[in-house]
């Protein structure tokens, strides 16, 4: 059973829509922000990354930057760039990116299902950057942002949410600055609310596709709320955290692959020679980019040349954390050759999303880095497998586009 509950979401008015929307406040950093905003009083960047409207306070972390978003969201509402529904409602969010469609239910889902492992995880969390969302989101009493979760499609959804899309003007219909469409319609009728929500009482999972750190968050903010209200029925919204539900079925996930500062003390020459001996053939491609055809092949950027690595069956395991190519990466040349055992926290190796392409890769290894690593992407039946057997996968292994836009709606707690 998963539960998708209606909420009085507080969202911008259909005016300011364009302006108000931005992207997910972990995917820049604190310049990015301020130059995104810039000239723009309506970006809900003043939200989600107010630390751009207290530019003396250094600490991103400190209180008067939680303070700063929750005055801003009053300001938002006393100015009427916010509105917020007079009932309960559920809404359909519709994102296009490149032709590719993706087509989610928001509504609240629940804290105790979240401890019940109903809503599934496959990420380990990071103490700080709960701490982050649990101030900001207790001190804003709002989700500023959803939590993406999908679960495996069901036909009754899908007709209904077809259905509403298709009988129905939605309330935004917008092209964000990276070129995405977002178009959202409100549900208010109980009627079809109800039906949706039985529908998903026979859904047997949800799973966190993006925003561990959120979820995890929310559901803090939600016990600690429980335990100043000790009298609480289990109904208030402090109860619930706000999430887009997607089905599987729409979901891309890309790759997320590597770069590394240095060779761990070896020539490039010794280094090649030891990825063979770990276990994969080594071929130099002619072309100056190529991308990984299928699982358990990988491109590497060295100096100024491209390699295909392939895994050799000996070196593949059955286990399903074992097998996923991060983690043969990691076990097979991270850790041993070059020396990075905690990717999570060496200094030496960074991250790079698949949407920034392997020009990325090979601009980097010219800049800053040494090798860069491409990665296939994890499938979305891995990410399911791995969540329902109560596993995790390794750090920064699913990159998922299009993401959320932020500002079209907000959950009070």
């Amino acid at each position: 059973m998963a539960i998708v509950r209606p909420f009085k979401a507080i969202r911008p008015i259909r005016e300011l829509a364009d302006k108000v929307i931005s992207l997910p406040y972990d995917v820049m950093n604190r310049a990015e922000a301020s130059e995104m905003a810039e000239n723009n009083p309506y970006s809900f960047l003043h939200i989600c990354r107010s630390e751009i409207d207290v530019p003396d306070q250094e600490n991103p972390y400190d209180k008067s930057v939680y303070e700063k978003a929750k005055e801003n969201i009053e300001k938002f509402l006393e100015e009427d760039t916010f509105i917020q529904e007079e009932k309960p409602v559920l809404c359909i969010y519709k994102e296009v990116m490149d032709g590719r469609s993706q087509v989610g239910i928001v509504g609240c889902v629940s804290v105790d299902e979240y401890q019940d492992n109903i809503i599934k995880k496959h990420e380990h969390t990071r103490v700080e950057k709960e701490i982050d969302r649990i101030n900001h989101f207790n001190i804003c009493d709002a989700n500023t942002e959803p939590v993406f979760l999908t679960y495996r499609e069901d036909k009754r959804i899908k007709s209904l949410v077809e259905n509403i899309m298709a009988n129905n003007e939605p309330i935004y219909n917008i092209i964000s600055a990276n070129g995405i469409s977002h178009i959202l319609w409100t549900i208010d009728d109980l009627g079809i609310i109800e039906m949706i929500q039985m529908a998903f009482k026979d859904i047997p999972a949800l799973y966190i596709a993006d925003g561990h750190h959120r979820s995890a968050s929310a559901c803090k903010v939600g016990l600690k709320r429980r335990e100043e209200n000790p009298d609480y029925t289990g109904e208030e919204e402090f109860n619930f955290f706000m999430a887009v539900v997607f089905p599987d079925k729409d979901l891309k996930i890309f790759d997320y692959n590597r770069v590394v500062k240095d060779l761990n003390g070896n020539s490039k020459e010794a280094f090649i020679n030891k990825i063979r001996e770990a276990g994969f053939l080594v071929e130099e491609k002619d072309e100056n980019i190529y991308f990984p055809e299928s699982r358990h092949i990988f491109s590497m950027y060295l100096a100024d040349k491209c390699y295909k690595l392939t895994a050799k069956d000996e070196i593949i395991s059955d286990h399903i954390i074992d097998s996923l190519d991060v983690s043969i990466l990691q076990d097979k040349i991270l850790g041993p050759v070059l020396g990075i055992q905690n990717p999570r926290t060496d200094k030496r190796i960074d991250f790079i999303g698949g949407i920034r392409g392997h020009e990325e890769l090979k601009r980097r290894v010219m800049m800053d880095m040494e090798v860069a690593f491409g990665v296939f992407p994890v499938e979305i039946e891995e990410l399911l497998t791995v969540s329902d057997h109560d596993m995790v996968m390794p750090p920064k292994s699913t990159w998922f586009e299009p993401k959320l836009g932020s500002g079209l709606f907000l959950h009070k707690l």
